[in-house]
C-alpha cells in the first residue's frame, strides 16, 4: 500500500511541475533554515559539555558592592589571596584550580629574530588536568606543571617554533627574560569552550618576584585576574556552598578603608561551566560570550520560517483543490477509505518535504564555509549526521510533511462522494476562512521580522554615528608599552619628528576598551574627609591623553608640564562630579580629592565622553598621572601619507623595544568592534526577513492562482458586461490587501514590545520610530499587490469565451 502511495504521489508531483517546483522551492528555504539554525543553536547549547565532569565545574565570581550596597562591577575572575584560603576551607570539594591569563613574547633561546607576540597563555595549577580535560598528546599530566618553568604548549604552537620534531625538554624563551622548559603537547580545545589557551606554563613560575611574586601571591587582594574553578563531588548542592560564601569573606578579606567587613565589600558566585557561554554576561569574561536570549530568538525565527513553507504549501495544494476534488469524489465512489485517501495526500507531502530536504541539506553544506565566518564557528557538514542532528532533522521532515499535507488530507477527503461530483464543494471552499488566517499568519512573521531588521539597522546607525566625544580617526593603538617617564617622553620626540604624527600619549586604558579599575574615593573640606557613595572608575595618563584625543574640557584645565603637583592631582568626568554632589563643574575645580592612597587637588573637569561602548552608561570617571599603571600608546596622525606614519613608527618603535614585535590596532577598528555582534544580528534579520516574505508571496500567489480558478466564469460575465482590466484587477487583489493590512497590525505591537525589550540592552538607543511601521506596510502591501496582480491581470486579460463555453 505504501509503495502504491509514493507512485501515485510521484506521479501527480511530475503531472504538476510548476506546482511541484514551487513547493519544494518553498519547502527547501524553510528547511535550510531551519537546518543553518539549528547547527547554530546545538553548537551554542554544547559549550564546554565535552569535559566529562562539566556538570560538577563550577567557577567562582566576584561582585564589588559600594559603599551604598548596589553592586558596581561583576568579574568573572578573582585575586590570587583567595586561592589558598579557598583550598584550605573548602576540603569538600574534589579540586580547586585556576588560571591566569597573561600575553606575552615568545622565541626560541638561539633565536633573537623569530619572535612573536603570543595570546592567550595561561598560568595553570598542575592539578588543572584534573578538572579539565585536555587532550595530552605528549607528556605526563600528573607533572607537566610541577615544576617552576615548565610550559605544556598546543599542537599548532609546538609546530609553529620546532617544526614536526617533538618539543619536550627543550626550552622556549618568554618575555624575553625566561626560559620555560617545554614538557608536553596537547590538542587545542574545541571552539566550543569559555577558553582557549594556546600553552599553560605553571602557576608556581608565578612565585618568582619578577613574574607576581610569592609574597603577591598570598596577598593581593586586589588584582582580580585569576579564574579559579572548583571541582564538586557528585550531586553535590553548588547553593550549598554559596551560603557560606559571605562568613568565609568576613574571615579572610581585610576591612575597606572604612571599616567595611569582606561580606559587605564583595560577593563570591559560582557558575556551572557550561552555563558560563550563555548565561555568564559579567563586566570581565576570559572570551566574549553568547546570549541565551538569541538562541530563543533564532530558535523562533527558525520555527516560525519552517511554518511559513508548511502553510505555503498548504495554500498551494489548495489552489489545486478544484481539479483534486473529482479524484477525491471518484476514489470514494469505487470504495476508497478516507483514512487511505489521508494517507495519499500524507505520502505525497512527506515526499514533497524529503526532496525539499536532500535540498536544504546541500543548500546547508555549501553555506557552511560562509556561515563559519561569519559567526566565527567551526560547524562541520559532518554534524549534519551525527546521531542526534540526524534524528532531529529527520523528526523535522516527518512533522513538516505532516503539518504541510494535513489541510487537503483532511479537509478534501471529509467531504461526501455525491457532494464532489455534484460540485457543490466550490461553494464550500470558495468559503474557507482557513486560508485566510495562514496568509495572515504568514505576513504576520514576515512584517514582524522587516519591522525587527528595520529597528535593528536604526539603532547600529545610531551607534555608529553617535558622537562619543573623543577623536577616534586616525588614532594608533600599541599595547605592551612599559618604560621610563624620561624613555617615554624621548619616544614621543622623537615620534613626533614625523610631520604626519601630531601628538601621542600613554595610559592604562584606551577608549573602546572596558572601564575596571577602581579604587575608594573621598572628598576632604577642612578635617573632615567624606567618602563618595558612587564607584568612580580610574584611568591613568599621561599630560597629552585629552589633547590626543581632543577631549574637551568642561572647566578647569588639562595636566601640564608647567605644574609640578599635578603628577598628584586629578582630572574629572563630568559624570563623577554629579555622583560627588558638587553644584557645578566650576565647583570641583581646586576641591581635595583622595582616590586610593592618592591625595590631591581637582585641576579639571572634561564633558562627558563615550569612552566605553553605548552598551554602558557614562561611567564617574577620574584621570590621575601613575606611570606604573600605563602601557598603552595612542598615537594621533594626520589623515595624509598613513604607510609613511607606520613606518617611522615602527622605525622609532625598534629603537626602544627592539625585543618585541611590532604591532598595532586602529581605534576606529576597535570602535567597530564593539558592535560586531549587532552588525550580525542586522544581516541576519535580514536574510531571514527577505526569506519569509518570499515565501508568504509564493503562498500569496497560490491563493491568487485558486482565487482565478474559483471566480474564472464570474469574470467572464463581468468582462462581458462591460468590465475593464483595472477592475477586474482590483476586485481579485483587494481581499487579500485586506489581509496583509491585517497582518500589519498584528505584526506591529508583537514587533514594538519585543524591539523594546532589545533595545533596553543598551544604554543609548533610538525612540522606535512610526515611519519603520508605515514604511514596513506599503512595503508589505506593495509586495503582495505585485504577486497578487500578475495572476489578476493574467485572469483579467483571459478571453471570456473561453471559461463560459461550457455553459
Amino acid at each position: 500500500m505504501l509503495r502504491n502511495y509514493l507512485k501515485i504521489a510521484f506521479r501527480n508531483l511530475l503531472k504538476h511541475k510548476g506546482f511541484t517546483f514551487i513547493n519544494i522551492a518553498g519547502l527547501s528555504l524553510g528547511l535550510t533554515s531551519f537546518l543553518v539554525i539549528a547547527l547554530y543553536v546545538t553548537d551554542e547549547l554544547g559549550y564546554d559539555r565535552f569535559h566529562k565532569n562539566a556538570d560538577r565545574i563550577y567557577r567562582v565570581s566576584r561582585y564589588f558592592k559600594s559603599s551604598d550596597g548596589q553592586i558596581s562591577l561583576r568579574l568573572g575572575t578573582i585575586a590570587p589571596a583567595f586561592f589558598p584560603h579557598l583550598k584550605n576551607d573548602f576540603t569538600e570539594a574534589e579540586q580547586i584550580t585556576r588560571l591566569l591569563e597573561y600575553d606575552g613574547t615568545m622565541r626560541l633561546p638561539d633565536n633573537l629574530e623569530k619572535k612573536y607576540t603570543e595570546e592567550k597563555l595561561f598560568f595553570a595549577e598542575e592539578n588543572v588536568f584534573k578538572v579539565f580535560d585536555f587532550k595530552l598528546l605528549e607528556g605526563n599530566s600528573d607533572k607537566a606543571l610541577s615544576d617552576p618553568f615548565t610550559i605544556v604548549l598546543t599542537k599548532p604552537l609546538a609546530e609553529k617554533y620546532f617544526g614536526t620534531a617533538s618539543p619536550v625538554g627543550k626550552l622556549v624563551k618568554f618575555n624575553n627574560q625566561y626560559d620555560f622548559r617545554v614538557t608536553g603537547v596537547f590538542e587545542p580545545l574545541p571552539s566550543q569552550s569559555h577558553f582557549h589557551p594556546n600553552a599553560l606554563l605553571s602557576a608556581v613560575s608565578l612565585n618568582d618576584e619578577r613574574l607576581y611574586g610569592a609574597e603577591n601571591m598570598r596577598q593581593d587582594w586586589g588584582g582580580n585576574n585569576f579564574a579559579t574553578y572548583f571541582l564538586l563531588p557528585p550531586n553535590y548542592d553548588p547553593a550549598k556552598l554559596e551560603k557560606t560564601f559571605p562568613a568565609f569573606l568576613d574571615e579572610h578579606l581585610p576591612q575597606s578603608s572604612s571599616g567595611l567587613k569582606g561580606s559587605k565589600t564583595s560577593e563570591l558566585h559560582l557558575t556551572k561551566v557550561p552555563d558560563i557561554h550563555l548565561y555568564s554576561h559579567l563586566d570581565y569574561e576570559i572570551e566574549p560570550g553568547g546570549d541565551i536570549k538569541y538562541v530563543y530568538i533564532f530558535s523562533a525565527i527558525a520555527l516560525f520560517i519552517l511554518l511559513i513553507a508548511c502553510i505555503n504549501y498548504m495554500n498551494l495544494a489548495t489552489a489545486r483543490s478544484a481539479s483534486r476534488a473529482k479524484e477525491v469524489g471518484m476514489r470514494k465512489a469505487v470504495g476508497a477509505l478516507r483514512q487511505q485517501l489521508i494517507g495519499q495526500f500524507l505520502s505525497e507531502s512527506i515526499l514533497v518535504t524529503f526532496f525539499a530536504l536532500v535540498l536544504a541539506l546541500l543548500a546547508t553544506a555549501s553555506l557552511l564555509p560562509s556561515l563559519n565566518d561569519f559567526t566565527n564557528k567551526s560547524l562541520s557538514f559532518t554534524k549534519l549526521f551525527s546521531g542526534q542532528f540526524l534524528l532531529t532533522a529527520t523528526l523535522a521532515v516527518l512533522l513538516t510533511g505532516l503539518a504541510a499535507g494535513s489541510y487537503p488530507a483532511f479537509f478534501l477527503t471529509a467531504y461526501q462522494p455525491i457532494q464532489v461530483l455534484k460540485g457543490s464543494i466550490v461553494n464550500a471552499l470558495k468559503n474557507g476562512k482557513l486560508r485566510q488566517v495562514l496568509v495572515i499568519t504568514q505576513f504576520a512573521i514576515a512584517c514582524t521580522l522587516i519591522i525587527c531588521t528595520s529597528i535593528v539597522y536604526n539603532q547600529l546607525d545610531f551607534m555608529m554615528n553617535q558622537k562619543t566625544g573623543y577623536k577616534k580617526e586616525q588614532i594608533l593603538v600599541m599595547s605592551g608599552i612599559r618604560s621610563s617617564e624620561a624613555d617615554f617622553e624621548t619616544l614621543k620626540q622623537k615620534l613626533k619628528q614625523h610631520s604626519g604624527i601630531t601628538n601621542a600619549a600613554h595610559s592604562s586604558r584606551v577608549p573602546t576598551i572596558r572601564l575596571l579599575d577602581s579604587m575608594g574615593a573621598s572628598v576632604t573640606k577642612g578635617d573632615s574627609t567624606t567618602p563618595v557613595k558612587t564607584e568612580i572608575k580610574g584611568l591613568s595618563t599621561d599630560y597629552d591623553f585629552i589633547s590626543t584625543y581632543e577631549i574637551k574640557m568642561a572647566a578647569g584645565r588639562d595636566f601640564s608640564r608647567n605644574f609640578g603637583a599635578d603628577t598628584t592631582n586629578f582630572i574629572l568626568n563630568e559624570a563623577a562630579v554629579k555622583a560627588i554632589g558638587w553644584q557645578s563643574n566650576e565647583a570641583a575645580i581646586g576641591q581635595r580629592f583622595k582616590y586610593g592612597n592618592r591625595d590631591g587637588q581637582v585641576v579639571g573637569v572634561t564633558k562627558d565622553f563615550h569612552f566605553e561602548s553605548l552598551h554602558q552608561k557614562i561611567a564617574p570617571m577620574v584621570m590621575f598621572m601613575q606611570r606604573g599603571w600605563r602601557s598603552r600608546l595612542s598615537i594621533s596622525a594626520k589623515t595624509g601619507d598613513l604607510p609613511s606614519v607606520i613606518a617611522h613608527v615602527e622605525k622609532v618603535w625598534k629603537q626602544f623595544f627592539p625585543n618585541n614585535p611590532f604591532e598595532y590596532t586602529f581605534l576606529d577598528e576597535r570602535f567597530n568592534d564593539q558592535y560586531q555582534a549587532e552588525q550580525k544580528q542586522r544581516t541576519l534579520f535580514l536574510i531571514f526577513a527577505a526569506i519569509s516574505i518570499f515565501i508568504s508571496c509564493l503562498g500569496l500567489f497560490a491563493l491568487a492562482t485558486y482565487t482565478a480558478e474559483q471566480r474564472a466564469k464570474e469574470i467572464g460575465i463581468r468582462k462581458v458586461l462591460g468590465a475593464s482590466v483595472g477592475s477586474v484587477v482590483t476586485l481579485l487583489s483587494k481581499d487579500f490587501i485586506k489581509l496583509v493590512v491585517i497582518a500589519i497590525v498584528i505584526a506591529s505591537p508583537v514587533a514594538w514590545y519585543a524591539m523594546s525589550l532589545w533595545l533596553s540592552d543598551f544604554a543609548y538607543r533610538i525612540g522606535i520610530p512610526w515611519w519603520i511601521f508605515v514604511a514596513t506596510a506599503l512595503l508589505a502591501v506593495g509586495i503582495a499587490f505585485l504577486t497578487v496582480s500578475f495572476q489578476s491581470i493574467k485572469a483579467a486579460l483571459m478571453n471570456p469565451v473561453k471559461s463560459l463555453k461550457s455553459e
